[in-house]
């Protein structure tokens, strides 16, 4: 099948390559302009960038699609550029752009997406740390037909994704990106057969997964230890997790922590103890044992290698 790749990140890539190997042929990817990053701000390209150049395909990276928009002839050459492609299908995947509806009715089959959870739970910017966040027991991939509403298009094809204890955001997103890769070439070998049957999104069970914001790193010892231990894992990688302990200037983050049961005594936030073993925190319902840190300006640490520099003293930790 010819088809148009929409997409920017890691992810994205993941499916792009799947593509290209099953044998698809993809005359055009669009993808977010280049970037700066690292310390000397250098533009780097995406890794759907540097992916489609490794295979030779032409690459666009429109600001905008609107035509209307703030930048009309971004727009008007990513238009001409998709007509010249003459796309049977267009893919997209974590792209970063709103499609408006002269992209979605470009291509013959129109616009399948990847969505990384079970639509129609978790539409939205950040569905794999919500998914972790909230405690669900499983995720998984949507291969949706797009339409002009947000993650509201058709189901195409659906693979679940258990969720595990031991899940992070990051390791989370691998697993989904390997298996929104194979549902893909699933999906478009179906349609080519056409035994894709699209079936409409439920109204019951919709949930937003809004976008993440660093406001949201500080820890908040009056939660109980169950959830917070859970948002830790849904904010790694980004934005983090951090709070403060007493004799330390700067805040710390947190990577990894563990529930455990029991209602203290103590006052949400206090120091239980200090060990090899972990840091003990009193919160609004169980213990939030510590288990892996990092220093402002360090790196990551086991609690066992954290504690050997740093004495709790008379203090309070709090989140920040």
């Amino acid at each position: 099948m010819r088809i148009v790749f929409a997409g920017t990140p890691e992810f994205a890539r993941l499916a792009l390559d799947a593509i290209l190997a099953a044998g698809h042929q993809v005359p055009l990817v669009l993808t977010q302009p280049d970037r700066p990053s690292g310390r000397g701000l250098k533009l780097m390209p995406s890794a759907v960038k540097q992916g489609a150049l490794a295979a030779g395909i032409p690459v666009c990276q429109p600001r905008s699609l609107r035509l209307d928009g703030k930048y009309p002839e971004d727009a008007a050459a990513a238009r001409q550029a998709l007509l010249d492609a003459q796309p049977e299908l267009m893919v997209v995947a974590a792209y970063g752009l709103i499609l408006p509806e002269w992209v979605l009715n470009l291509p013959a089959r129109g616009c399948f997406n990847i969505h990384a959870s079970l639509l129609p739970r978790w539409r939205g910017a950040a569905p794999i740390q919500r998914a972790i966040e909230a405690g669900d027991a499983q995720t998984g991939v949507t291969i949706m037909q797009m339409d002009q509403g947000l993650d509201t298009g058709d189901m195409l094809l659906t693979r679940v994704v258990p969720i595990t204890p031991e899940h992070t955001a990051a390791s989370l997103h691998d697993d989904l990106a390997q298996v929104g890769a194979r549902a893909i070439v699933e999906a478009i070998e179906a349609a080519g057969a056409n035994a894709l049957h699209a079936e409409p999104q439920p109204s019951e069970g919709a949930t937003y997964a809004a976008k993440l914001e660093k406001s949201e790193s500080p820890l908040d010892f009056t939660l109980p230890a169950v959830q917070l231990a859970r948002r830790i894992r849904a904010f790694d990688p980004v934005p983090g997790s951090t709070m403060r302990l007493p004799g330390l200037a700067d805040p710390v983050k947190v990577w990894r922590a563990a529930a455990l049961p029991g209602k203290p005594a103590e006052q949400p936030g206090d120091v239980l103890s200090v060990g090899a073993e972990g840091v003990d925190i009193a919160t609004g319902d169980g213990v939030l044992r510590l288990l892996e840190l990092q220093k402002a300006g360090g790196k990551r640490q086991p609690v066992s290698a954290f504690v050997q520099g740093w004495q709790p003293g008379g203090q309070t930790p709090s989140g920040v």
